[in-house]
Parts: C-alpha cells; sequence; structure tokens
C-alpha cells in the first residue's frame, strides 16, 4: 500500500453517473465497474466511504422549482439516494467487498443508522461504508454530505467522480475551447463560481483542508491513479 498517498478516501458519486447511457435510474454495468474498481482499493487495504446523490432517481431541486415544497422534495430525494446505496451495497458485495450502508434517516430493516464512531470502526476493520441520505436535513446538499462525512471520518481526501474529466473555466460541453485546471484553491472555486460542489461543500473543505479530486468516472482505474497521486483530473487545494 506504500505506492498510494492517501490511505482513507471519501467517494463522492453523482445520481446521475449511475444512470450511464440511460435517461433514468441505475444502469448494472456502471455500478458493476465501480465495484471492480472499489474492490481493488478494497484489496491493496484502502480504507473507502462512499456518498452517493440521487439525481437519477429524483432531484430535490428539480421538485422544488416546479411548485413542490422545498423540504419535502429534499426528503424524497434523501430516500433515492437510500435505493442507489442498496444498488452499490449488491454490486460491491458481489464483487467481493464487505460493505455498510448507513442511513442518515433510520431505515432499519434496509441499513444502519448513522453513527460517526461505528462508521470509523467499520472502515478500520475494512468495510467499505456507503453514507446515504445525504446530511439527514432538507437544503443541503449530497456534495455537502459528502464534505461533512469526509471530515467526520477524517478522510484523506474526498474524490468527487463525475461525467467529466475535472474542473473547466467554462462548461466544456458547450464550449470547445474550455480549459482544464489541474490544480486549482478553494478560494478561486468559491470567487469564480465554478460548478464542482456547492459553495458550502466547497467552503467545508477549505476550512478543514481536505483536498477534493474531481475526475470521470468513465476510466477504469482512474480512482486508483489519482490515490496514487497522478494527474487524473484536477486538485481542489489550499494556495
Amino acid at each position: 500500500m506504500s505506492q498510494y498517498r492517501y490511505k482513507r478516501v471519501l467517494l463522492k458519486l453523482s445520481g446521475e453517473a449511475l444512470m450511464g447511457d440511460g435517461g433514468y435510474g441505475i444502469d448494472p454495468s456502471v455500478t458493476d465497474r465501480l465495484a471492480h474498481q472499489v474492490a481493488e482499493l478494497h484489496d491493496d487495504g484502502i480504507e473507502v466511504g462512499v456518498v452517493v446523490g440521487g439525481g437519477n432517481i429524483f432531484r430535490g431541486m428539480a421538485g422544488a422549482a416546479k411548485g413542490m415544497d422545498r423540504a419535502q422534495a429534499d426528503y424524497m430525494g434523501m430516500l433515492a439516494t437510500i435505493m442507489n446505496a442498496l444498488a452499490l451495497q449488491d454490486a460491491f458485495e458481489r464483487a467481493g467487498c464487505e460493505c455498510r450502508v448507513m442511513s442518515a434517516i433510520q431505515m432499519n430493516e434496509v441499513c444502519e443508522p448513522y453513527i460517526r464512531r461505528r462508521a470509523m470502526r467499520h472502515l478500520e476493520k475494512g468495510d467499505v461504508v456507503i453514507f446515504a441520505a445525504g446530511s439527514g436535513n432538507p437544503y443541503f446538499t449530497t456534495d455537502t454530505a459528502a464534505a461533512l462525512r469526509a471530515c467526520e471520518i477524517d478522510a484523506d481526501c474526498l474524490i468527487k467522480a463525475t461525467k467529466v474529466n475535472g474542473i473547466y473555466d467554462k462548461d466544456p460541453v458547450a464550449n470547445e475551447d474550455a480549459v482544464r485546471f489541474d490544480t486549482i484553491s478553494y478560494h478561486e472555486v468559491l470567487v469564480r463560481g465554478l460548478q464542482v460542489m456547492d459553495s458550502t461543500a466547497a467552503a467545508l473543505c477549505q476550512d478543514n483542508h481536505m483536498p477534493i479530486i474531481v475526475l470521470s468516472i468513465e476510466g477504469e482505474d482512474s480512482i486508483k491513479r489519482a490515490l496514487m497521486g497522478e494527474s487524473v483530473g484536477t486538485v481542489v487545494k489550499e494556495d
């Protein structure tokens, strides 16, 4: 494990990334590919926590934009993350990883309640831990939940795996001349308003000196290479 720069990682997965090429739901080929990447890290002794979004099933802010009560819509989004967490747990266990799902909303029949010290113990024993239901509070995104959990479990870094291979100065999908950053400071992310994570999550990472690595979920070994310190995506850190 000496080749790794980071020993404990919090992996943030967007719900949309789980759709693959589909327009809704969960693509088993995507969860299986992720599971094999995480299993390799697990076998190498890396401690892995996961936070997953729910945008492939229901996004609270989208519901609120259509007239729903924002808090009610956000709670529905939290339930969507639990569905994604259970799908990931199934994929991880089929790949040979012991895996626990811990939820910020109690749902004892299908997952454990989130208790920080218990989560730390699971990680120390070598179990992958999936943190579901965001932070358990409306008005906070799963990005903020990922930053919070990364700080709580004393992770060495937070990896955000998306459909884009890093942070650009503008939308790379709409602008062919968009320039990707290899590294960027938290301050610049916040000042420029770059759509990396929401401002609450970025500020929380800044305050707690938590490095963020933004990379593409598509690569077969991108997460492993990032944990080894290779320049795979964009690293957000202090100046």
